[in-house]
């Protein structure tokens, strides 16, 4: 789960990490109100949308009187950043910058720890940084027995300082971010650019959290924070029906029961130049009804063109997969083709059932499925 920029600052504040006075606004005049209030001669006007890439669009302005503070809301107000349409702004006071660094902790799956990222060349070009000189980009692995001590903090705080009270104040906020990232149960905690001011402060100018979904229910406040998408609506539907779904940007849509064959599924309409709409794994129930609702989710999906259905019945039984299906297509007018792969219990059964229905085309193997739907899509040229 994803939070705002000004929500992360909130958490951030908690734990002591610094950060520039701020005020979030829903209209110009509100964002002129924060200029009064904050007392500053100079302000940055931020987009508050769930996504990267404000800056380079266009949604963070720096301005420097009323008219300035209005004109630059009203327009950020009426954008639209990679699909987030801006619905509230962050009027921050502007601060001098003397240098910008990067750090963040984050999940390494492949050494099953905490990752800590470093580099003194943060800012909005800190990807293009990683891709064009990746030796400027540090990563530690922390051991969950250690953590982050003291003397830990401070031998990363001398990567990018030499003077003692810099590199105090370092050590202190790595040490706070780490405990941040570890009581909040966070995938990711960065701070892109933390900035030193002319003055050796060292402050988080834009704060980005992420938050793993198992564990919400141990952070009702946090999960209180969670504004869903449309795409993020469809998947707590989905499982509060008692499937697996994740979106994708593909055309053909997949029902399948288990989550290594829904993977194997998507490899193979890849493999014969296809692209998955969805996962969608409906577990192991046999239940009708559950295979309707899957049904509804998949055809809710406007860039549908074709359903692949990969049914292996173990526990599953295929000829009650069959009947469901069946019922949905009596309560779905849909012209949208159906492929159907059933292998296990009852498939001769199944399959029966399913050809007395003209909707439907039945497969026997994985890869004969896979290349009718990919020819469904392609005009039958694959």
């Amino acid at each position: 789960m994803k939070v705002h920029e000004y929500q992360a600052k909130e958490i951030f504040s908690q734990y002591g990490i610094p950060v520039e006075q701020h005020v979030l606004c829903h209209t110009a005049n509100e964002a002129i109100k924060a200029y009064q209030e904050i007392v500053t001669d100079k302000v940055a006007i931020k987009a508050q949308v769930l996504t990267g890439g404000r800056g380079k669009a266009g949604g963070i302005k720096l301005a420097n009187n009323k008219e300035s503070v209005r004109q630059y809301a009203n327009e950020i107000l009426n954008m639209t950043i990679k699909g987030f349409p801006v619905k509230q702004i962050l009027v921050s006071e502007a601060v001098d910058i003397a240098a910008e660094y990067y750090l963040s902790f984050t999940i390494d799956r492949n050494t099953r720890s905490v990752v800590l990222i470093i580099s003194a060349s943060g800012g909005i070009d800190i990807e293009e940084v990683a891709h064009k000189t990746p030796e400027k980009i540090i990563r530690y692995s922390i051991d969950p027995f250690i953590g982050l001590p003291a003397y830990l903090a401070h031998r990363f705080a001398f990567s990018f300082f030499k003077q003692n009270e810099l590199v105090e104040r370092m050590s202190s906020i790595l040490q706070k971010l780490y405990k941040t990232f570890i009581e909040t149960d966070a995938s990711l905690a960065e701070i892109n650019p933390l900035v030193l001011t002319p003055q050796g402060t060292l402050i988080a100018l834009d704060a980005k959290m992420v938050f793993d979904d198992n564990a919400l229910y141990r952070h009702p406040e946090i999960h209180a924070l969670f504004e869903p998408t449309p795409e993020e609506r469809i998947e707590v539907t989905a499982k509060n029906r008692g499937f697996s779904y994740v979106h994708m940007d593909g055309n053909i849509g997949c029902m399948v029961n288990g989550a290594g064959l829904a993977m194997t599924t998507m490899d193979m309409i890849k493999l014969h130049g296809g692209s998955p709409a969805n996962f969608l794994d409906i577990g192991g129930s046999s239940n009708p009804v559950k295979v309707v609702e899957a049904m509804k989710l998949l055809l809710n999906d406007s860039k549908v063109e074709v359903v692949f259905i990969n049914i292996f019945g173990g526990i599953t039984r295929c000829d009650d997969v069959a009947l469901g299906l069946i019922q949905a297509f009596d309560q779905l007018q849909t012209d949208i083709p159906v492929i159907v792969r059933l292998t296990g219990t009852n498939e001769n059964i199944g399959r029966g059932l399913l050809r007395d229905h003209s909707h439907f085309q039945v497969a026997e193997t994985m890869n004969e499925a896979t290349l009718l739907a990919v020819q469904s899509v392609k005009g039958g040229n694959v």
